[in-house]
């Protein structure tokens, strides 16, 4: 899931029904399919045919998968599928292609799978020996990386930064270190808080918040963790879905970072605690930093 989007363009009828064209013969088996992620033409004339020959399309939600079914005058029935449902429909679903049918995924927007629970069935019908193919196209983690100007030879996607503080850092902890730019999925109101937090865990490193992706409302801010920092501060958060592009930090001495932090926290915590800090700071693991605070208090 790249989360919903609400479009505010009209495709023109003659480029539905060119693009769709008349319903054709398809192998049984899973087709996931990628949707726009806010601009309706978006879309490959691959996926519109797709999705106008399968028997059941299976999506996160029928309401906002309904509006681009409208655009496209597509009959197809749908069906929700989804986390909370995703165990009882995951067998009917599959049950269906055994029996001949085509059947495909969507997600509300964007790549399926990205951020959704269709993993779980596209592992399932590979068990089943089932045909399983994908159909590309829009994806906002990507386009974000596109537009940021930071380094693509290497880049992690973490999806959703968590929406508690203490489980926020301890993920970008665990990325300190990565020679990768990261990317994630943030929503506006925890957006000021969550920059906090990556300034404190990863430092003031290049950043870039794009929002509202392919839309009318467009925009992508670039500059370094603090100025973002700033920026919230002094103007709030932008308004739409965001989607973030860190930049790698500067390559340092881990180990001499981990006497350093370990013999500043021990000062004030007992070794246990410092430990379990200086690990989440470091994303080093915690039995590892133990056993260095150990080192540290005999030698003194």
């Amino acid at each position: 899931m790249e989360k919903p989007t609400q479009n505010e363009n009209t495709v023109p009828v003659t480029f539905v029904k060119n693009a769709q064209g008349e319903k054709k013969p398809l192998k049984s088996g899973l087709y996931l399919v990628a949707t726009p992620i806010g601009n309706l033409k978006d879309i490959t004339l691959r996926a519109l045919e797709v999705l106008a020959s399968v028997d059941l399309i299976a999506c996160e939600d029928t309401r906002v998968s309904a509006k681009l079914m409208a655009a496209y005058g597509l009959k197809v029935p749908l069906c929700p599928y989804h986390d909370h449902n995703a165990d009882y429909q995951r067998p009917m679903i599959l049950e269906k292609i055994e029996a001949g049918a085509c059947i495909a995924l969507i997600s509300d927007a964007g790549m399926p799978l990205i951020s959704d629970p269709g993993y779980k069935l596209v592992r399932e019908a590979m068990a089943r020996g089932l045909y399983v193919t994908s159909l590309p196209g829009a994806n906002a983690p990507l386009m974000a990386l596109q537009l940021s100007g930071l380094p693509s030879d290497a880049f992690v996607f973490g999806g959703f930064l968590p929406p508690k503080t203490k489980a926020r850092q301890e993920v970008l902890a665990k990325w300190k270190n990565a020679e990768a730019s990261l990317i994630f999925f943030e929503t506006a109101p925890r957006l000021e808080e969550s920059t906090k937090d990556i300034l404190a865990i990863l430092g003031n490193r290049p950043m870039v918040v794009a929002r509202e992706l392919t839309k009318k409302f467009e925009e992508v801010w670039t500059g370094q963790v603090e100025e973002i920092c700033d920026r919230l501060e002094r103007d709030g958060p932008p308004k739409g879905e965001i989607v973030l592009v860190i930049g790698r930090g500067e390559i340092v001495s881990q180990a001499g970072d981990l006497d350093e932090m370990l013999k500043a926290e021990m000062k004030n915590l007992s070794l246990k605690d410092a430990a379990a800090k200086v690990s989440a700071l470091l994303g080093v693991p915690k039995n590892q930093v133990y056993s260095r605070a150990l080192e540290l208090r005999d030698e003194e």
